[in-house]
């Protein structure tokens, strides 16, 4: 299993990065975990449009979704249109959501080139094992556990501190966590997001093999942020960059 990052910036796309996207692959087959501002166009030097296996949506967020907008257009419109549905998994809602994020009719919105389905406990998706669970954010969110081949990688989405998290991660080879607040701020907002800190503990608690720190607003360095969360983590701590790659 391979960990692409197609965009990691956090809340709002950067200078230099994309919004949140994440591109997952193991037997050819491409899961797209957000598909966030901006990403879209980045996601294209790593696989065309009908090569997309499957897309999973943490929470709908322009942030983590809104590319989903440009990804109808090109499955509806581009050379080779139409191409067979793409599976979309989100919140509850989601197409309905999108067609109003495009303007269209509720029905039939987006469907007739992306297939939406909700989130579940546990599913399968291509060759993947997918389990979620609900986090701590303003709007319905989900962490994402993708399984393959006995590894396992845990994506936290937008969170603000929680059990389920911990639960979601336990034993997990990467931990792939926002920590989009400073630490020691009080002024910090309650059940929005995790500080450096907070990924930290929370990769300890479950014990995870690797943490990634990303969703790193641009008004904050990710080289900071990954630092701090040395504090609370002994484990490897690694930075997700734009197009890096992990071996899983």
């Amino acid at each position: 299993m391979k960990l692409t990052v197609i965009g990691c910036s956090g809340s709002v796309p950067g200078p230099d990065s994309a919004a949140s996207s994440y591109l997952v692959t193991a037997e050819g087959f491409n899961l797209i975990l957000d598909l966030g501002s901006g990403a879209l166009g980045s996601l294209q030097r790593h696989v065309a449009v009908p090569e997309i296996g499957a897309i999973g949506l943490s929470h709908l967020h322009p942030d983590h979704c809104m590319d989903l907008c440009g990804l109808y257009v090109a499955a509806r419109y581009a050379p080779g249109a139409p191409i067979p549905r793409i599976p979309v998994f989100g919140p509850p809602g989601t197409a309905e959501r999108m067609a109003l994020a495009y303007d269209l009719p509720i029905d039939p919105g987006m469907e007739e080139e992306l297939e939406f389905h909700a989130w579940q406990d546990v599913q399968q998706v291509g060759p993947f094992t997918i389990r979620t669970a609900p986090m701590v954010h303003p709007v319905p969110a989900y962490a994402i556990r993708v399984e393959y081949g006995g590894k396992s990688l845990v994506y936290t989405g937008d969170t603000g501190p929680n059990d389920a998290l911990v639960e979601l991660a336990r034993g997990a080879d990467v931990l792939l966590s926002e920590a989009a607040l400073p630490d020691n701020e009080p002024n910090n907002p309650v059940d929005l997001h995790l500080t450096p800190a907070d990924a930290g503990e929370h990769a300890k608690k479950a014990g995870v093999k690797r943490l990634v720190i990303t969703h790193v607003p641009p008004w904050y360095d990710r080289v900071t942020q990954a630092e701090n969360a040395r504090r609370t983590f002994s484990g490897p701590v690694e930075i997700a960059t734009p197009h890096a790659v992990f071996d899983i």
